[in-house]
């Protein structure tokens, strides 16, 4: 008789999801270019929790980097204890090649272990091999 008293206050209480690390939706629009040394540019954003939150995303690639692109890329970003965890210097080490167009993936991570995972197309002439140091900042 305890136990199915127990068994039905365990039920009846409400369960609340837990927030610890929630996994939030990324879209990000960037610009490249580079020379050997890569520079880019743009912005995006974070649904997180319901919320739609805006940043700002800038880097620098060090390299073989030669041409410019232009890239929409969507993904998840997970680890998130606070939004304001999202923000802060990414690292990634890769490369790519379009020709006119193609497609583009990326894993980063930054400091407070957050990770990035994005895919998408790329528009432009671009062939790059190297170490990508990326810092987002929230509007």
């Amino acid at each position: 008789m305890i136990a199915i008293v127990l068994l039905a206050l365990a039920l009846a209480v409400p369960v609340t999801p837990c927030f610890a690390q929630a996994v939030g939706h990324v879209r990000v629009k960037i610009v490249k270019a580079g020379l050997l040394v890569g520079g880019g540019a743009g912005n995006g954003v974070l649904s997180y929790r319901g919320k739609a939150y805006p940043f700002k995303i800038t880097g620098m690639s060090f390299g073989i980097t030669v041409g410019a692109t232009v890239g929409r890329l969507d993904g998840w970003a997970s680890g998130i204890r606070e939004v304001g965890d999202f923000a802060g210097t990414y690292s990634s080490v890769g490369g790519g090649f379009a020709l006119l167009g193609g497609v583009n993936g990326v894993h980063l991570r930054n400091e407070k272990g957050v990770t990035i995972a994005l895919q998408g197309a790329k528009a432009g002439l671009e062939l790059a091999a190297n170490i990508s140091q990326i810092t987002i900042s929230l509007r």
